[in-house]
């Protein structure tokens, strides 16, 4: 028997190998696993900033952050453990090489993010610092690679694990001592979307839009460029 408690009022059930498995929300924070035919009994929960803080100073929870090594250059807490979950991509096969132009004209440009690929060595990693019943809290900028993390590490046996549900960008300036050229929450900021600020959206995509057209139709956007008058 298997067991999930979440939010919501209502219950769920399916049956497996494992027999009976129950989905049961009922207006809770905390997701909590427990597993009597695998033998675990682990528990993720999910929480605001102000929350995370508290975990950390009174119930001794260590911060495990699991972003790009960019973005932690940029801000991180004082107190962290750097694993990231992905590591930069530099394989030279024909399919990567592709795949990492794409990115560098898109998301590299407009974030300043690297090209990058799971990290074989996470949960490994973790578990050269770490029992699996330390209490720790994963960190990420947006929330979604910190619950990605969290579920690897439930299922390699940690027991007491938490997330911050919005991530990194939700924290307020002061909950936590920080390290890096910024705040906590603008980590995530970088490339056009630093430098543009609020009409990043907008001026962004026009000049990605631009830099592609010039890219693959240099002989149009020429005879375009000789419409406008020289200074």
């Amino acid at each position: 028997m298997a067991g999930i408690s979440c939010c919501c009022s209502s219950t769920l059930s399916s049956t497996n190998n494992l027999g009976t498995i129950s989905l049961r929300f009922n207006g809770g924070k905390r997701a909590k696993i427990l597993s009597k035919g695998l033998r675990i009994n682990a528990e993720i929960s999910y929480v605001n900033g102000e929350e995370a803080k508290r975990l950390v100073t009174e119930e001794g929870y260590s911060i495990v952050d699991v972003r790009d090594r960019i973005q932690y250059e940029r801000a991180h807490i004082k107190s962290c453990r750097h694993v990231p979950l992905f590591i930069e991509n530099k394989d030279n096969d024909p399919g990567t090489i592709v795949k990492r132009q794409l990115h560098n004209n898109f998301s590299g440009l407009f974030y300043g993010l690297p090209f990058t690929k799971p990290n074989p060595e996470f949960v490994q990693s973790v578990k050269t610092e770490f029992s699996p019943d330390s209490k720790i809290l994963i960190v990420c900028q947006e929330g979604l690679r910190s619950a990605g993390a969290a579920n690897k590490l439930e299922a390699a046996g940690f027991q007491n694990i938490a997330c911050i549900t919005s991530g990194l960008q939700s924290v307020k300036p002061g909950w936590f001592d920080v390290e890096g050229s910024t705040e906590l929450q603008d980590a995530g900021k970088g490339g056009l979307v630093q430098v543009q600020g609020k009409i990043s959206a907008v001026l962004g995509t026009v000049l990605i839009c631009a830099y592609l057209f010039i890219t693959f139709f240099p002989d149009q956007a020429e005879k375009i460029l000789a419409l406008f008058p020289s200074s």
